[in-house]
């Protein structure tokens, strides 16, 4: 069966700029290329008729299909370089945490390479530590434990063909019966390898035809776990020595035949690797391992890794990590000087396979087309990217309470798991996924299939079309890398249906906008929720630290609270001071997925502030409908709560009621366990339509549901919903002011 995938280079485009379209395409020598912009989701019955425009571009077209490979697996390579040219004895040693010392073979550091060259420090199979050199293996013997820290070191005398492996593990408080290992051996081989990478976590496997992420670097044995203080001598120290070594210190006697002391508790936000010895052996990281985690010498002391760097130097690496997928592009488009902004995408198909690579147009840097602007969650459809859990895990059909449907494209993430997974999920180790990347294909991305960030979005955009005022599409990054800048050009930002994660950067410039007088309509639920980091040099790849609280897929371990890429802590907005209902009025309450439910109007809402948002509307039930599980106010929800920041001038006009047992306060909400947690028995659990006035003129409106936006296409847009909204729009595109209630 015909398979193809495809990613882009950029996101985000102005007229006049171009991104090349990278694919990959299984079972077929063709595939076809056609530039589209998308207009509402493929929402099956009660919803809008699926559209797409096709773009008349001479990157239509018919190209030769191949297939390009994903290399995962993080690891750390210092580059061939004159030091490690001239080994024939030495000394390896490291601090070592392994996390699946069971799941076969995996490389520790060395220059080792299949099927048999170099040397290097490895778990064998049943996960006891062993060196290699040629040939030639010596094990310990004695399997060690998940997630222990053990001091592994072995030596080779050239001359004599002496071989020893030490394996200690390192007192932590518990209390394991484990001693430490000594065994040795004799090798008549040679440990030379000359002109070959020094590698960590890996060994090499040869060399792939297309580039990799490291020239033409083909990788094996990936290492799940950490390692803390690398060393590398070029001589047969003993177990003095090598305790000397890891303190730092250059044992008295050989200081120069010690070649490499690294230190991974340096240049942590970035990707190198630093080598502190006169030799400068510094290298890089591949594929995003996690760095700013507890090292073997970690006191808990410290939660913040700013603070006490030398307890942080240890790198988790993973066998899954994906940083980006290195594809060749097999076709660009430049984006035409009067394009409409939107969102777009390169529809691929083969056969009967297909694929959408999305990207968005805006308007030229510093200008606007409209008044009104829709500000793309991207970095929120980034953390989700790949999103394998809702599939593999029991609870999503547990709560929805239906079987899960997947179509083709759903599946792929199965039959190529090297694609990656999303921040929801965890790794092949159990750790939990901190780093996403846009840079590979994904799956979830797509006008069709399950209605939620990306696809849900398409509902306000088929909305906005049929408004006919006109908008312009910017996106997270966007905001992220311009700030303030980039939304003051318009009377109103339109936030979608879940705009979950947001950087500092983001949340500033948003709370500027507002402040001189710009509109905001949150037309979502549960946004505004997680702090994340960009990566410092390449804003396709995002990083969230789940820490101490929030409703999560799974929780940072202790001491992993704070950012790699920017040292900021992470988690919940709201515990930082910057709860949602600050910017919004709003803040996440409950979940739900079974059934969506409505809103109810109430007193406030004949306040003669907000008669602009009533006009023509006499029904006081609102969004008893919808394509999102029925109803206007479900699945994810948001309330007002004046103790968190809601502002006291606050308008609520409409609540939800009637939602089922299943829809639970959140865990940021409960202290004590027990009590009423479900919206049955706790009335604190609803959706607010919200509305307040700000500073100079400006005003937000909030919705509190991620169901909201599937409520507007109903019935054509004649419904309450889009009547309601379809007002609130009217109102803040007009540039009179809106006063502050006195």
């Amino acid at each position: 069966m015909t398979k193809i995938m495809g990613y882009a280079d950029r996101l985000s485009l102005q007229p006049g700029e171009t991104v090349g379209i990278m694919a990959s395409v299984i079972g077929a020598d063709r595939f076809r290329a056609e530039i589209v912009r998308l207009l509402n989701p493929n929402a099956g019955m009660g919803a809008s008729d699926y559209r797409e425009a096709a773009i008349e571009t001479p990157a239509n077209g018919t190209y030769k299909g191949r297939e390009q490979k994903i290399h995962a697996g993080s690891f750390g390579v210092v580059p061939e370089k004159w030091a490690l040219k001239s080994i024939e004895s030495f000394t390896l040693q490291a601090y070592v945490w392994p996390t699946t010392p069971k799941k076969g073979p995996q490389a520790l550091l060395g220059t080792w390479a299949e099927p048999g060259t170099g040397f290097g420090l490895a778990l064998d199979a049943k996960g006891a530590a062993e060196v290699r050199i040629g040939g030639f293996k010596l094990t310990s013997g004695v399997p060690m434990l998940e997630r222990r820290w053990y001091l592994v070191a072995a030596s080779f005398d050239a001359k004599s063909g002496q071989v020893r492996l030490w394996q200690e593990p390192i007192y932590d408080k518990t209390f394991h019966a484990e001693r430490p290992v000594f065994v040795e051996g004799s090798a008549k081989t040679s440990a030379s390898d000359r002109g070959a990478p020094f590698l960590f976590a890996a060994w090499r496997a040869g060399e792939a035809r297309a580039p990799t992420l490291w020239g033409h670097l083909l990788t094996a044995g990936h290492f799940n776990g950490r390692i803390d203080r690398p060393r590398l001598a070029r001589v047969a120290l003993d177990r003095a020595q090598i305790q000397a070594l890891t303190s730092g210190m250059l044992p008295s006697g050989v200081e120069e035949e010690v070649l490499g002391v690294w230190d991974f508790s340096k240049d942590i936000s970035s990707e190198r690797i630093a080598d502190l010895s006169p030799n400068r052996l510094d290298g890089q990281v591949v594929n995003l391992p996690t760095r700013a985690v507890p090292g073997h010498n970690w006191t808990g002391a410290e939660m913040n890794w700013t603070k006490a760097p030398e307890q942080y130097g240890a790198i988790h690496f993973h066998d899954d990590d994906i940083s980006d997928a290195k594809w060749q592009p097999d076709f660009s488009f430049t984006v035409p000087a009067n394009a409409t902004s939107g969102f777009y995408a390169a529809k691929l198909t083969a056969d009967e396979a297909y694929f959408y690579v999305p990207f968005f147009v805006r308007p030229t840097r510093g200008t606007a087309k409209a008044k009104i602007a829709f500000l793309a969650s991207t970095a929120t459809y980034t953390v989700y990217a790949n999103n394998r859990g809702r599939f593999a895990g029991m609870r999503t059909e547990l709560y929805q309470g239906r079987l899960s449907m997947m179509d083709a494209v759903d599946i792929l993430q199965f039959e190529y798991p090297e694609m990656g997974v999303s921040t929801y999920d965890r790794h092949a180790d159990g750790s939990g996924v901190s780093i996403s990347s846009r840079l590979r294909p994904v799956t979830n991305w797509k006008p069709h299939g399950r209605l939620w960030n990306y696809c849900c979005d398409l509902f306000i955009v088929d909305w906005l079309e049929h408004t006919g005022l006109g908008y312009d599409v910017i996106t997270d990054h966007d905001l992220h890398a311009e700030g303030q800048d980039l939304l003051r050009p318009y009377n109103v930002v339109i936030t979608g249906s879940h705009p979950e994660y947001w950087s500092l950067e983001m949340l500033d410039a948003l709370d500027g906008y507002q402040r001189q007088g710009g509109r905001h309509i949150y037309m979502g639920g549960n946004g505004f929720y997680w702090r994340i980091a960009f990566h410092p040099t390449d804003s396709n790849i995002i990083e969230v630290r789940r820490s101490e609280d929030g409703v999560r897929a799974w929780d940072a371990r202790v001491g992993e609270y704070y950012h790699q890429f920017t040292g900021e802590y992470g988690g919940l907005w709201r515990r930082q001071g910057r709860a949602p209902q600050v910017a919004t009025g709003v803040g996440f309450i409950s979940q739900g997925f079974d059934a969506s439910s409505y809103y109810r109007r109430t007193e406030q809402s004949r306040d003669p502030r907000v008669n602009f948002m009533f006009e023509g509307i006499k029904d006081e039930i609102l969004g008893n409908f919808g394509v999102l599980q029925g109803g206007a106010a479900g699945l994810e929800i948001d309330c007002a709560d004046f103790a968190l920041g809601t502002p006291p001038h606050a308008l609520i006009v409409a609540k939800s009621e009637n939602h089922s047992n299943t829809y639970i306060l959140v865990a940021e909400e409960i202290n004590i366990g027990h009590g009423a947690l479900d919206a049955v028995q706790n009335a604190a659990i609803h959706a607010d339509l919200t509305f307040f006035e700000t500073p100079n003129g400006g005003a937000v409106f909030s919705t509190g549901s991620i169901a909201y936006a599937g409520s507007l296409p109903i019935n054509g847009f004649d419904n309450n919903i889009a009547k309601l909204t379809t007002n609130i729009l009217k109102r803040f595109v007009d540039d009179t002011p809106f006063p502050m209630p006195k």
